[in-house]
């Protein structure tokens, strides 16, 4: 059984593990996850398999639009399992985004409310709690392209010198380049309409996923969408900064990381998952992606590879996290102690 963590000023965190929903069974060793909040940085949970030894390996996790760490555990938990039978003891650092979950309500995390600023966001934490930068980062739809600007800026040293490039970075289902109404069904943008066309507050999640279904939505997404409220008062009010969202999502249209998979730094991974069944890839998009995966070279650059998650749509860790695991595992535990 999981027992409470407490954080350094005391006070008993709001997550306990519990093995809720987990898409895998491979779960078998206890797992400890804590919540942890500073000022003018991201919150964030932590998850290890062992809490009582020393971690040697760190992994970010970043969600998509309209998510939160949350999202996350269950695969996490999962991955951290996978992972237990290496010489490696490892942490995942799940990250709630600036406008999304706990992070929301953060004071300190100004504008612009772009990708930039975002994974500045991931620099500033690194740095504020004096830890080493993380080995792995890992990033999923929106969460995808903050990784790409966070290793770019680290091979800048936008950050300082504490906070250093990752050796791996995973972009999931997370298209690099600018995304045009071209290359969009324009669901996501109809979603975030609909949702400021809605008052602040509604009466209860029952209703929202209900009005989201009579306007045509698929029951999926309306449920999910239904899963981002939290109690205020005696109704329900969004868990994210709508408006704040909204101007990152048009970031994360806007921006371009081909140059970065063109040159990939020196001692950095950059792998492309893209999910079989999504909808959020062009042609174009997948031969040019194939044409940089890169063989083993000398050293000189990063690499690029690329993998296909089989059965699976844009929801990577939901729709098939058995073959996100395969995929991602044996090159985690490649990484040495």
């Amino acid at each position: 059984m999981a027992r409470l963590i407490r954080n350094k000023q005391g006070i008993p965190s709001t997550l306990l593990t519990r093995f809720l929903n987990s898409p895998s069974s491979l779960l078998t060793l206890p797992y400890y996850s804590t919540s942890k909040r500073s000022l003018r940085t991201l919150a964030y949970e932590e998850i290890q398999a062992n809490p009582n030894k020393p971690y040697t390996h760190t992994a970010f996790i970043l969600h998509g639009l309209l998510g939160s760490a949350r999202n996350w555990r269950s695969f996490s938990r999962t991955l951290v399992s996978s992972l237990s039978d290496s010489p490696s003891e490892w942490r995942m650092v799940l990250v709630d985004l600036r406008n999304h979950g706990n992070s929301a309500e953060m004071e300190g995390l100004d504008p612009p409310h772009d990708l930039v600023n975002a994974a500045k966001d991931l620099g500033n934490l690194i740095n504020s709690k004096g830890w080493e930068s993380p080995d792995v980062v890992i990033g999923h739809s929106m969460g995808g392209k903050v990784a790409l600007q966070f290793a770019k800026s680290c091979g800048n040293r936008d950050y300082g010198e504490n906070v250093k490039l990752p050796k791996q970075l995973w972009v999931l289902d997370s298209v690099p380049g600018e995304v045009t109404s071209d290359n969009s069904d324009g669901e996501v943008e109809k979603v975030l309409q609909t949702l400021q066309s809605l008052p602040s507050t509604v009466s209860s999640r029952k209703w929202l996923v209900n009005h989201m279904l009579d306007l045509g939505f698929s029951k999926s997404l309306s449920e999910w969408i239904g899963t981002n409220l939290k109690k205020a008062g005696g109704e329900e009010t969004w868990a994210f900064n709508l408006e704040g969202a909204v101007q990152m999502f048009h970031s994360y249209r806007e921006l371009s990381y081909w140059s970065l998979l063109e040159h990939p730094p020196k001692g950095l991974e950059i792998s492309i998952v893209r999910a079989e069944k999504s909808d959020r890839w062009d042609a174009d998009v997948i031969t040019r992606l194939e044409s940089l995966a890169s063989p083993e070279g000398d050293g000189s650059a990063g690499k690029i590879s690329v993998h296909v998650l089989p059965s699976s749509g844009h929801w990577v860790h939901v729709d098939n996290p058995k073959g996100l695991l395969e995929i991602m595992a044996p090159k985690l535990k490649s990484l040495m102690p």
